[in-house]
């Protein structure tokens, strides 16, 4: 029992000496702290994000017809960083409203309640962005444009599942055409690099 009592004082002694307190408690030590759980937090909303596949179509009409009404894609919420607008304000937090402002005098405000584009659930973890921008393509066919070979697969193999037309015209950079309900040929085409 005397040697227990003896070592009780050592072994907090030794504790003291690799998990010193008052260095925990100070400033530094709080800061340190926080700049952990501040990494953590970072990690866990970067890791939770979902992936997000963009395509550029002809017609955003039209493309939410196919997406929607023929490809029965769930409409999906927009990830946060996009809606705080976070890819196009990198690079540019120093620059002040003022001198990046083409007109003076009216808001630099935007509103991103309705960002633009269309937002589709592809997997559990996965979305597709649906936006304006690509030209027609021969006979004035619609076209849809992606830099992502993974994303053309899935929506192909979602075009398979539900039983719409298809020809796939080339395998390396993915080309292939569908057939909506009206009848247009939609080109689906992946830009090589």
């Amino acid at each position: 029992m005397a040697i227990a009592n003896h070592l009780t004082p050592l072994a907090f002694q030794t504790l003291g000496s690799f998990l010193p307190l008052d260095s925990l408690l100070s400033t530094q030590g709080i800061m340190v702290a926080l700049l952990v759980a501040y990494a953590g937090a970072m990690w866990m909303f970067l890791t939770s994000a979902p992936k997000v596949h963009t395509i550029m179509v002809s017609d955003l009409e039209l493309a939410k017809q196919f997406y929607e009404g023929l490809l029965d894609l769930p409409v999906a919420d927009v990830p946060l960083h996009y809606y705080y607008n976070y890819e196009q304000t990198l690079g540019t937090a120093g620059i002040d409203p003022l001198y990046a402002s083409a007109a003076i005098g009216r808001p630099t405000t935007t509103n991103y309640t309705n960002p633009d584009g269309l937002w589709y659930q592809l997997k559990k973890n996965t979305q597709l962005h649906v936006i304006t921008g690509a030209s027609l393509g021969r006979k004035n066919r619609q076209r849809h444009v992606c830099f992502d070979h993974d994303c053309l697969e899935l929506i192909l193999m979602r075009a398979q599942s539900y039983r719409v037309k298809y020809k796939i015209r080339r395998e390396k950079p993915l080309n292939f055409l569908v057939k909506d309900l009206d009848g247009r040929v939609i080109e689906m085409a992946e830009v090589s690099n």
